[in-house]
């Protein structure tokens, strides 16, 4: 699975961060000549598993390190090791350390976790089994292994139900994997059928279930997965509901916290993690809502959800910022003990600083690039699809007249008997067919002459027998779907030539009413219609 731009964002500046803290700790060095000590709290499970999702390497390292002390056993160190091959985010970092090809890593924690599953000290404790489970299930769902996957999943279950209350809301969890993996295997009915149930078991008949974290958290998962399933039919509309129903879970639990704790393994153990969590979640609720409102057309909404992303990047931005800037408070204080080294330390961390600032404002300025050129993107494939549509018509349109009508339909007998409807509709056709508003020329006057009518039967057509308010903006809008379709099929022809071809008196003019009407510059049309399906540029 691709992970989003945000992911992508939030681990690197993640691992800066972490990175940063590393190199600031007070004596710590990764050499293998550092002397153990048992009472060396640093290498423990909760460190190593604290970092291993950006630092795998880091992780491993801590593992091996706590092992030697004493601070956990070798099994519950293959369990950690398991979890960290199949679960970091830096993929190539961590296939690289094992030497093998790419996925390298998901091989080696299955063959890890299906070994564990004979050890009979797991065997003895559920807890830990469901933990070895979750593993192979996540691996396996890596690895595209869809039956694995789903026999592993209910495996899961069954422990959980086994466990009883406190691995309910896994549980339910779970199952919404397993109504994913039967959507996979083409049992889209059953599969979706599951997640519903899912849903509607945590979100109404057990609200002592979510109103917990990990009921949140179940909840959160079955929404997403079935976003998921409903993107890969086309269904964007329908993502809407359950979008915003994750975003309304992520409001209660932003502003009640407490309310929520459980102590739950997957809950975050800190504000700032608990923030990054949410703001990881609502910015993919909110990427699909804006989806979903291009698929609609819905424009007001669509830029209001991509706002809304953009804020909540800067805000998750800044707070990087401020959980920096206290670090180096902290490491400032603690050089100022250290006079021999206070001024060199300073001048290094304070590089260090304006290095991530920097490299933070790109990353901001990347992701924003990125949302506008998709927003560009999923707008000229709407444009595209509705103009392909209204030229077909309007080839078959002319293919019906010539035919019913082969001889002259350009002028038009007793105007006094049809509504304005009518004649606006005979009117169009005429105009459409002989592409009479290319003419720079074309106004209130070329219909009064060619069909002999008065200036003020013309004046109430459009105002009443149409959806336009004049024949300017009529007119207008004629032109700006022809100059529409020469963007995508005369790609030779410059912006200029474009706009004196369909009647505009400059470009800056057809640019500015090009972008008032699609919501998008001709040029950023051109480069994203023709990166579009031949079928719709045909």
């Amino acid at each position: 699975m691709r992970y989003s731009i945000y992911t992508i964002i939030f681990a690197i500046m993640a691992a800066l961060t972490v990175g940063c803290t590393e190199s600031a700790k007070n004596g710590e060095t990764t050499s293998t000549n550092h002397k153990l000590q048992p009472s060396d709290t640093l290498y423990t499970v909760w460190a190593a598993m604290d970092i291993f999702a950006y630092q795998p390497e880091r992780a491993l390292q801590i593992i091996d390190s706590a092992v030697i002390v004493g601070n956990c056993s070798e099994v519950q160190a293959d369990q950690c090791r398991a979890r960290i091959y199949s679960m970091t985010q830096m993929y190539d970092k961590t296939d690289s350390l094992l030497g093998g090809p790419k996925d390298v890593r998901l091989d080696t924690a299955q063959a890890i976790g299906e070994r564990l599953l004979q050890n009979d000290t797991i065997k003895a404790n559920l807890i830990r089994q469901k933990d070895v489970l979750e593993i192979l299930a996540h691996t396996e769902r890596m690895k595209n292994d869809t039956i694995g996957w789903l026999q592993r999943s209910r495996q899961l279950v069954s422990v959980c139900r086994q466990i009883g209350d406190g691995a309910s809301a896994d549980a339910l969890r779970t199952e919404a994997e397993i109504g994913t993996a039967l959507f996979a295997m083409g049992q889209e009915k059953s599969g979706m059928a599951k997640l519903d149930s899912v849903i509607d078991v945590i979100s109404k008949k057990e609200r002592v279930i979510s109103e917990k974290f990990s009921g949140l958290d179940a909840l959160i998962i079955a929404l997403k997965r079935k976003i998921m399933l409903l993107v890969s039919r086309g269904q964007y509309a329908e993502t809407l509901p359950p979008a915003r129903l994750i975003i309304e879970q992520l409001n209660k639990y932003e502003q009640n916290p407490d309310d929520f704790h459980d102590g739950s393994p997957r809950e975050p153990k800190t504000a700032e993690k608990r923030a990054d969590y949410i703001a990881f979640y609502r910015n993919q609720a909110l990427n699909h809502m804006a989806i979903a409102y291009v698929s609609l057309g819905d424009r007001s909404n669509i830029f209001a959800a991509f706002e809304q992303i953009e804020r909540n990047v800067r805000e998750m931005t800044a707070r990087e910022h401020i959980a920096r800037y206290h670090a180096l408070q902290q490491q400032m204080e603690a050089e100022r003990e250290r006079a021999n080294a206070a001024k060199a330390d300073t001048r290094s961390f304070f590089a260090g600083i304006i290095a991530t600032l920097l490299t933070a404002l790109a990353l901001v300025l990347i992701l924003h690039n990125r949302i506008i050129n998709r927003k560009n993107h999923l707008l000229a494939q709407q444009i595209a699809e509705n103009l392909n549509y209204k030229k077909m018509y309007w080839q078959e349109h002319r293919a019906k007249t010539a035919v019913a009508s082969p001889a002259d339909t350009n002028t038009l007998t007793d105007t006094d008997s049809l509504t304005d409807e009518q004649l606006f509709q005979k009117i169009n056709e005429v105009v459409m067919c002989e592409q009479l508003y290319l003419d720079s020329s074309f106004g209130r006057q070329t219909i009064m002459d060619r069909f002999h009518l008065s200036k003020e039967r013309v004046g109430s057509v459009f105002t009443k027998g149409s959806e336009y308010d004049n024949i300017t903006s009529y007119t207008q809008q004629l032109r700006l779907i022809y100059a529409a379709h020469l963007l995508v099929e005369q790609p030779e022809k410059s912006i200029v030539e474009i706009a004196a071809e369909c009647g505009f008196s400059t470009h800056t003019y057809f640019s500015g009413r090009f972008r008032q009407h699609f919501g998008i510059s001709p040029t950023n049309y051109r480069r994203e219609a023709q990166e579009q399906p031949s079928a719709l540029r045909s």
